[in-house]
């Protein structure tokens, strides 16, 4: 069930992105990052559609990843390629010009509509194990070869060419090569704080001197392992216990509410960028984040 979710969400994306496209990108004269920032500009240039270039170039990077890298995250990224690219041969038969927007009052609110648009679906993308294609794809063969190669400075290079070459394809003007960096920015910040907060979590370190109550009603109300460790209190010279637990950001209020009944606790808070191992994430009534999709680990 939750692998027929993932490839339902697969089509759902690849529909959304469609329409972005669409809607956004092929009205306003610029080319997105990556690969079919390319494909676009071929577009613009010999009038040879997107969805074929796409097509054409990702079903064999798509065959290679599958023997090279991984089989479930080829396989649902050809999806994700494929549909794609069917949803915008078909929108070449709908008139969709009532809905789409020029960029005649400024010239920034398309390039920053698709790349929000992107980023947001580029999250649930690497939820569910997959990607964009092309680029990506790309990047991911070339990491496999060198792994001290970084994976992102790969799509930085490639999407930098993206953007030097609009400047030459769209009539040697600056503006194409602003917008594309417009564009790449809203996308990259989108998708990289939505998986920030959704892998981000507070560490909590609290001083008590009843370290059994305050740890007892951390794992009855917030659902949370504690740690005990024992120090000395440098001005008192009396021992101290310090608890440490790793809590969701939205817990952090009842945790403060709980410490202050205990007289002479207090706490430290620090983020942390991203949690493994056995940690629960858990909703603001603290309950398990119920997950109804495969991540395609397998």
């Amino acid at each position: 069930m939750k692998k027929t979710v993932s490839y339902g969400m697969v089509l759902g994306i690849s529909l959304i992105m469609a329409l972005n496209y669409q809607l956004f990108v092929f009205p306003n004269s610029f080319a997105p990052a990556g690969l079919n920032g390319i494909f676009t500009m071929i577009q613009h240039l010999l009038d040879f559609k997107l969805s074929y270039t796409s097509i054409i170039l990702n079903i064999p990077l798509a065959i290679v990843v599958f023997f090279v890298i991984a089989k479930p995250f080829a396989l649902r990224s050809l999806v994700y390629s494929v549909a794609f690219s069917g949803f915008l041969i078909l929108f070449d038969y709908i008139d969709l010009s009532a809905f789409q927007y020029e960029t005649t009052v400024s010239t920034l609110l398309g390039p920053a509509a698709a790349g929000m648009i992107t980023g947001f679906c580029g999250y649930y993308m690497h939820r569910i194990g997959a990607c964009y294609g092309g680029t990506e794809f790309i990047a991911k063969l070339i990491h496999k070869k060198n792994p001290t190669v970084n994976f992102f400075s790969i799509i930085l290079a490639l999407n930098v060419v993206v953007a030097l070459a609009s400047y030459f394809v769209y009539g040697y003007q600056i503006e194409p090569v602003l917008l594309c960096i417009i564009y790449s920015y809203f996308s990259s910040s989108i998708r990289d704080n939505m998986n920030r907060k959704h892998s981000s979590a507070l560490r909590c370190e609290i001083v008590t001197d009843q370290p059994n109550a305050v740890g007892q009603d951390i794992l009855e109300n917030l659902h949370h392992g504690v740690t005990a460790i024992t120090g000395t209190g440098m001005y008192t010279g009396q021992e101290k216990t310090i608890l440490v637990c790793i809590i969701n950001q939205s817990q952090i209020t009842e945790l403060v509410n709980l410490v202050s009944k205990y007289k002479g606790s207090f706490m430290t808070v620090s983020h942390v960028n991203r949690v493994m191992g056995n940690f629960k994430h858990l909703t603001s009534t603290n309950t398990p984040e119920k997950v109804i999709f495969d991540p395609g680990k397998k």
